[in-house]
């Protein structure tokens, strides 16, 4: 979990002064400026030895190279990377036109980067566009390697984190408590009446938010004094092939069962689909909920009772943040519940 630390006196992030320079990194590794840049620019000039001081000193300092003209970078370019952990998602498909809409209504252009849930591809890709002197960044979720927070804070421009609500954050945040989200649907599952209930995700070793909806679920279930840690997963991707298949599975594994809480609506769409093909009767033979609100939902037979989250609000949310900083005003939230709400359907 990101871990808050202070500014530099005298830091101010909507403009970016003080910026680390090769001049503070050549002093902190105890050699001359050239040999930081050959260092970083052609390694094979420099002894292994030498490369490790001066990658040192980049790591503790938050270095970050120049890779534009100086008067653009010392200004910011009117870029703002958006670092999702996937397109094939649609919760982040549409977050990400709510930040590019709002974004390029104010002159600014949006760049993509995906992280497949990877934290190591996360810093990579915040190496490489911070590089380019974006204007500020907006990135995925709390949790990020200790460089990536580091370099962030220190930057001197807006960061806003998004999906998620918590603390600490690197600057800003827009999200929501994802316990609290998987709480909601086990309670309207028990609610209901159903009491040998399980959750069905995948991908959970890296996505950790749905982790987070399990342990909302979890607790719900233990409080109640019922079996609550029935959880059947798998590590590929969400699709609906995926939800099908482990669907099919948890039935195999426990024909008792009553419902299902599925991580997401596209995993629940494909066990849905499925349901109907095999003559199970959804919510008589076993119930359905799931997170996340997709339209889809609403489509299916029998509609799909869904946490739904405002996705497109998200993303225009966090833009109006970063572009309120970059305007030099001070935000009066600069954490931002987004919120959810439990839309019941015929599916439990």
């Amino acid at each position: 979990m990101a871990n808050e630390k202070p500014l530099p006196q005298g830091r101010r992030r909507h403009q970016g002064v003080n910026r680390v320079t090769i001049s503070d990194v050549a002093k902190e590794a105890g050699v001359a400026p050239i040999t930081v840049s050959r260092a970083l620019n052609t390694p094979d000039r420099v002894s292994a030895k030498l490369r490790k001081r001066v990658d040192q000193a980049v790591a503790s300092l938050g270095y970050v190279p120049n890779l534009i003209a100086g008067g653009l970078a010392s200004a910011g370019t009117r870029v703002i990377p958006v670092v999702v952990p996937s397109l094939s998602i649609l919760t982040f498909i549409e977050v990400v036109h709510g930040i590019q809409q709002t974004l390029e209504g104010a002159g600014y252009q949006v760049l993509l980067g995906s992280t497949d849930f990877d934290l190591d591809r996360e810093a990579s890709l915040i190496d490489s566009v911070m590089g380019y002197s974006p204007s500020g960044v907006i990135l995925t979720g709390l949790r990020h390697h200790d460089r990536t927070v580091h370099r962030l804070q220190t930057w001197g421009r807006p960061v806003v984190e998004i999906m998620e609500l918590g603390t600490p954050c690197i600057d800003m945040n827009v999200g929501i408590d994802n316990i609290q989200a998987g709480a909601c649907m086990a309670q309207h599952l028990l609610d209901r009446g159903y009491r040998r209930i399980a959750f069905l995700g995948v991908g959970m070793t890296r996505d950790y938010r749905a982790q987070q909806r399990f342990e909302g679920h979890r607790q719900v279930l233990a409080a109640a004094g019922i079996e609550s840690n029935l959880l059947f997963a798998s590590e590929e991707p969400s699709s609906y092939e995926a939800g099908r298949r482990v669907f099919l599975e948890a039935l195999a594994a426990r024909p008792d069962l009553e419902a299902i809480h599925f991580a997401n609506d596209n995993l629940a769409a494909g066990a849905l689909l499925e349901a109907n093909r095999r003559g199970i009767r959804v919510p008589e033979d076993i119930a359905m909920g799931s997170y996340l609100g997709l339209s889809l939902g609403e489509h299916l037979t029998p509609r799909l009772t869904t946490v739904s989250v405002p996705r497109f609000e998200m993303g225009v949310e966090a833009a109006k943040l970063l572009l309120e900083r970059l305007q030099g005003r001070t935000p009066s939230q600069p954490r931002v519940d987004i919120g959810y709400r439990l839309t019941v359907r015929e599916s439990t």
